[in-house]
């Protein structure tokens, strides 16, 4: 498998934006698209960060005067926050930074009509979104979100049901409401609407968090479904760690859109850079031994930090999806009823769904480290993945 070494996450998305724009030219009437495989902790969100910045012109002062890129990441998140009526517990709202360009014009575009259709596919809860403006400039001021949802009481000749407003979603709702409402931003700009005609690129990064198959297969069928119903080409990127994910978009772009370039992401060991893999084929299932090699040079040194539970769980998934298990567990249990393989499992599902931050390693406690190293031994041990790649560390000696 070729590969290309970059030193940093700027210069890959250069490359990035070239082959996008060079696949355009060729090809003006379709979108083109690149699909990224990369494990959590590679660099993904960071990737698609640089990607966005590389789009921005700003003058002398440093002020942005334009942009390119609409994208979605751990980052668009943030543009939504919850005011949860502390005082009265009663009107719970999710507040959107008006200041962001993602939310520009929306007062004028019927966004409630083109939120909930999609929203339908996903959840079984309803929304209002209520905007301020500032008279003069006519510009959002405010905007927020309440959610209300149906609820059916009694029973027989008694039943009825009640819209209960002002509730609080859970976090797992959020999320898709979050990805529903770029995915009706999304559509705007690939109608041409004249808000969105700044978008020249957009960059997804892992849409939906712990995607289970059913998700992966219609999130990447619904997305499809946009691109195939597009005005007008938008050069795409899209990032995950997902293999089934990606299986689903190989697919269903080459069936609908065009077939997209494909890349496998990891990090040069040797330089500290990145290097960018050719993937030809329809699933990156086999990348998971490589990152293993790397927890384990990581855990054996004794650097492991709390993040690299993620990284330990996105291969024991891997390794359950080519096993054809149901569930990683299977990989770190030898029965059901095993008690040291269930609180492993318990380690691996609180601590991979922490938000460690990748900025801020947290180093593991000791007792929290020997679960760590009782676990990735034992999984190592459970399969025969080639010991070389796997070296033990060599003993100490002294000298004389």
């Amino acid at each position: 498998m070729r590969e290309i070494s970059y030193a940093d996450l700027s210069e890959l998305a250069g490359h990035l934006r070239s082959v996008l724009a060079d696949k355009a030219q060729r090809r003006p009437d379709k979108s083109p698209f690149i699909l990224l495989y990369a494990f959590n902790g590679t660099g993904k969100t960071r990737l698609s960060t640089a990607f966005k910045d590389l789009g921005k012109v700003a003058d002398e002062n440093g002020e942005v005067q334009s942009r390119d890129t609409l994208y979605f990441n751990a980052f668009t998140e943030d543009l939504f926050s919850w005011d949860n009526d502390l005082e009265n517990d009663e009107h719970r709202r999710l507040k959107l930074n008006p200041a962001s360009n993602f939310f520009v014009g929306l007062n004028e575009l019927e966004i409630e009509n083109r939120i909930r259709p999609l929203l339908d596919r996903y959840a079984d809860f309803d929304f209002k979104i209520n905007f301020a403006f500032d008279e003069r400039t006519g510009k959002i001021t405010s905007a927020e979100v309440t959610f209300s949802r149906e609820i059916l009481s009694g029973e027989g000749d008694d039943a009825r049901t009640d819209e209960v407003d002002g509730i609080k979603i859970s976090r797992g709702e959020e999320n898709i409401f979050i990805w529903c409402f770029f995915l009706a931003i999304l559509q705007l700009a690939l109608d041409g609407a004249e808000a969105y005609k700044w978008v020249e690129h957009v960059y997804i990064d892992d849409p939906i968090s712990s995607l289970d198959e059913h998700n992966a297969i219609v999130v990447g069928n619904h997305l499809v479904q946009l691109y195939r119903e597009a005005q007008r080409p938008i050069r795409t990127v899209v990032s995950t760690h997902h293999a089934l994910f990606f299986n689903v978009l190989h697919y269903e772009l080459k069936s609908h859109v065009g077939r997209p370039l494909q890349h496998i992401l990891k990090r040069d060991r040797r330089t500290g850079g990145y290097l960018l893999a050719e993937q030809t084929g329809d699933t990156p299932q086999f990348y998971h031994v490589t990152a293993l090699a790397d927890l384990w040079l990581v855990a054996q040194g004794g650097q492991a930090k709390t993040f690299h539970f993620n990284i330990l769980r996105t291969i024991l998934e891997k390794t359950a999806l080519f096993l054809g298990h149901h569930h990683f567990s299977a990989c770190i249990k030898d029965a059901a009823d095993d008690a040291d393989g269930i609180l492993h499992q318990r380690f691996v599902d609180l601590l991979s769904h922490g938000k460690y931050s990748m900025y801020e390693p947290t180093e593991m406690g000791d007792d929290t480290n020997e679960y760590f190293l009782t676990i990735l031994r034992g999984f190592v041990e459970r399969h025969p993945f080639n010991r070389e790649l796997l070296p033990e560390p060599a003993a100490d000696t002294e000298t004389t």
